[in-house]
């Protein structure tokens, strides 16, 4: 037991972090352990590897993400601002490699291999990002002779632009997502939401020309006899079969059928085996993560934890709802994973970053503490 009397570090952990959402995410990440056993040997098996390949995989990346998430959380605003800085240029221009030299894998190119692993390092910008565009606008709140909305739509475009030539148009619009709704947050004025809409509209438009398999997607998604639609087709009928209460464990098909039925359809094989039971567990611990989240957002009167909070918050919820919306043919397909039950090392790894930063800065703090700094002298403002 920890004791409140105690003052070390780890009982001050334990006595503020918010502990019912620690214990969503844990309850996601065993969710995403047993998921993995029912939907990855069939895939190994069907490629030749061993039939628990992908199960002691996921377990070995479940590890360091569990450290990362309680290490991040650990860390004051101040620590997770400059690693966000450090982790965002890293990143940033690892993602910049893989044009050169990552490896073409469905004609994109998005990993990178660093002493034999292979990084997908987009995935740890996202996160680090929320971070700084939150710190940039907290700023333009605070001083209005900081061009802190220019640097910030700086950032935005200097990420887009590279994600773009991958190209990977999912972690494109998720972050496009997220930076607009912190600025809508951050008081944007209509002309810009016009703006912002219309770009997205262009741009959506431009990729449904001049990129194939964006086009592609999109059409089969408005009209399915127009191409081949073998996953999603498979994924929506997984959830008929499975019904409310599943066919039992081990007893689904999809998982045999779908190449990514690990990956990008594993809510598929869920909803086969397990039921829309469990379907509805999982949207609604997604959904307390990130109410929860926003509600502490909602709360704190320092306009930097507000919009980080709110935004990996967004960030969390967003990705979720596209991972399954793709599941049930609610949206055209787009290769991005379920948080934590997916099965990918670098997206659980850059997700347990993001919900460690999440935890640290729900945690509770005495008054005293949450005095916002444009009260304080300018002498003691520092990052």
């Amino acid at each position: 037991m920890i004791s409140r009397v105690e003052r070390t570090r780890l009982a001050n952990w334990w006595w503020t972090v918010d502990r019912l959402m620690l214990a969503a995410i844990a309850v996601l990440m065993m969710t995403g352990i047993v998921l993995s056993l029912a939907a990855s040997p069939a895939v190994a098996t069907r490629i030749g590897l061993d039939a628990f390949y992908f199960v002691n995989r996921h377990a070995l990346y479940l590890a360091p993400a569990c450290l990362v998430m309680i290490a991040v959380s650990f860390l004051n605003h101040r620590q997770i601002r400059r690693l966000s800085l450090v982790v965002f240029i890293v990143c940033l221009a690892m993602t910049a490699a893989t044009l050169v030299y990552g490896a073409e894998v469905k004609g994109a190119r998005r990993w990178i291999v660093l002493a034999g692993i292979n990084i997908q390092p987009s995935e740890f910008v996202k996160p680090a990002f929320v971070i700084l565009i939150s710190w940039l606008f907290a700023e333009s709140t605070r001083k209005s002779d900081v061009p802190a909305n220019t640097m910030a739509l700086g950032l935005l475009i200097s990420v887009v632009a590279i994600l773009v030539l991958q190209p990977d148009f999912g972690q494109t619009m998720l972050i496009a997502l997220v930076w607009g709704a912190l600025f809508f947050m951050a008081g944007m004025r209509m002309v810009w939401m016009i703006g912002l809409a219309g770009t997205a509209a262009v741009g959506l438009a431009g990729a449904y020309l001049m990129v194939p398999h964006v086009r592609a997607r999109i059409s089969r998604f408005m009209d399915p006899s127009s191409g081949d639609t073998y996953q999603v087709s498979n994924a929506i009928e997984s959830f008929v079969r499975g019904s409310w209460f599943g066919r039992g464990p081990g007893e689904g098909t999809v998982k045999r059928i779908l190449p990514d039925s690990h990956a990008d359809f594993v809510f598929a094989v869920a909803a086969e085996e397990f039921g829309i039971v469990l379907c509805l567990a999982l949207v609604a611990l997604f959904a307390f993560v990130v109410i929860r989240a926003l509600q502490h957002a909602f709360r704190d009167e320092d306009p930097f934890t507000r919009f980080a909070t709110a935004g990996l918050a967004i960030l969390f919820g967003t990705q979720s709802a596209i991972n399954m919306a793709v599941n049930l043919h609610l949206i055209p397909a787009k290769g991005m994973t379920l948080p934590f039950i997916s099965y990918g090392g670098s997206s659980m790894i850059s997700l347990a970053y993001g919900m460690g930063m999440l935890l640290a800065l729900t945690r509770e703090r005495p008054r005293a503490a949450m005095v916002t700094l444009e009260r304080l002298p300018p002498e003691l403002r520092t990052a």
